[in-house]
């Protein structure tokens, strides 16, 4: 009985420090932060950060066998040891941004947007080559591409010049928002990246919409991007060679989109439901950007398609936890800013997805988390900590969803 009583006096005195250290009472930033921040969007996040390990490992053999050749040989894990030095450094950088006060993480959001913008306009002059398109920056030991790290930043400086119209109903943020998202677009183009430039607009529309714009210009806006795919089909080189490869299949031309398509196709259905097992794909070894853009398939071959499916709802309810935290925000910033980056985040998980499974044309577009790459993971990283910034809430704060104030910057 004693020791039982001594064990039970034990576990209190544990369960007191921790209180002590992290509890509600607690006023230290780390003890505000542990209290405020969404713990449920962040588990989900780091839970796709470790499922992304996993899947860079499976396809870490086949990308180093395609990249291998006579001068420089890749050993087979090689890709997954650079990945585990990047997550190693995201997650710090992730757990910092979202400990940042709302008015510290706007100011380096939107210092970022400046000097990301500068970088995106000389990227076509200074960036390298690869694969025909200017999209990074050589660093030495890696690459740095300044339109990854622009597009949480983008988010950020829209929904603060959109929530500006509290202060004066009469400044033209319309225009204003769709001449830089049009110069974004431009510089994007130039690289080229048609991916990535769909994405931007997309959101800044979407963004629009959630701040009140009319459905009228909704409606403008989508008969203009449909008017501007029509004009690109025509006078963009790029855009039409990607539709065409996806609408009009070339058999004889190996490497083509609609062949990298059709073999992400069939290595996501290779292993069926239930997949071939870990390192037992197979037709892994014939997809081209295994490790990045086409990891979805690898998942669906070596883990079968319900791993698929589990990820997809993973993407689905972290967007969905954003949006239902946002029903009772009364703070237009805040909630312009966490939508906008909760859609790029869901947007550029879909794109990929529906790439992979054949429903969209090649984007070189990564799955957030998952895909192997330095530049995607710490500017997801970034945004994902902003978003967990913006959705901090105090927990004694007593809200009502029907009185939502959308008179804040």
């Amino acid at each position: 009985m004693t020791d039982v009583m001594r064990s039970e006096a034990g576990g209190r005195g544990l369960r007191g420090k921790v209180e002590e250290r992290l509890g509600r009472g607690n006023r230290s930033p780390l003890g505000l932060w542990f209290w405020e921040i969404d713990r449920v969007l962040l588990l989900l996040a780091l839970l796709l950060i470790g499922i992304g390990l996993v899947a860079v490992a499976a396809a870490s053999p086949a990308s180093a066998v395609r990249y291998s050749d006579t001068a420089k040989s890749f050993p087979p894990m090689y890709y997954f040891y650079r990945q585990a030095i990047w997550v190693f450094l995201s997650i710090p950088v992730m757990l910092v941004v979202s400990m940042m006060p709302t008015l510290v993480a706007r100011r380096f959001a939107l210092t970022g947007a400046g000097i990301m913008l500068v970088l995106l306009a000389i990227v076509p002059f200074i960036g390298d080559e690869k694969n025909g398109a200017r999209r990074w920056i050589g660093l030495g030991f890696t690459q740095f591409q300044p339109s990854e790290f622009l597009k949480p930043f983008f988010v950020v400086a829209i929904a603060w010049l959109l929530s500006l119209r509290a202060r004066d109903p009469d400044l033209p943020l319309f225009p204003i928002t769709m001449a830089l998202t049009g110069l974004i677009g431009g510089l994007l183009m130039l690289q080229p990246d048609f991916g990535q430039t769909v994405v931007f607009v997309t959101v800044w529309v979407t963004m629009l919409l959630i701040a009140g714009t009319s459905p009228k210009v909704i409606g403008a806006l989508g008969g203009v991007g449909l008017g501007g795919i029509v004009a690109a089909y025509f006078l963009y080189n790029t855009a039409r060679m990607r539709i065409d490869a996806f609408l009009f299949p070339d058999p004889d031309k190996a490497m083509s989109d609609h062949y990298q398509t059709d073999m992400a196709h069939a290595v996501i259905t290779g292993g069926g439901f239930t997949g071939t097992g870990p390192g037992g794909g197979i037709v892994k070894f014939k997809l081209p950007e295994a490790h990045t853009d086409y990891i979805y398939s690898v998942i669906g071959e070596e883990f079968g398609l319900i791993a698929c499916m589990i990820i997809a709802a993973l993407f689905l309810a972290l967007v969905v936890r954003v949006f239902v935290k946002l029903l009772d925000e009364e703070d237009a910033f805040r909630l312009f800013a966490a939508s906008g980056l909760a859609v790029q985040f869901g947007l550029q998980a879909l794109i990929n997805m529906a790439v992979n499974t054949g429903i969209a044309p090649s984007k070189g577009m990564t799955l957030p988390f998952i895909s192997y790459g330095g530049s995607s993971m710490i500017a997801l990283s970034i945004g994902f900590g902003l978003l967990l910034a913006f959705t901090r809430r105090n927990p004694y704060l007593k809200r009502s969803p029907y009185s939502v104030r959308l008179n804040r910057p």
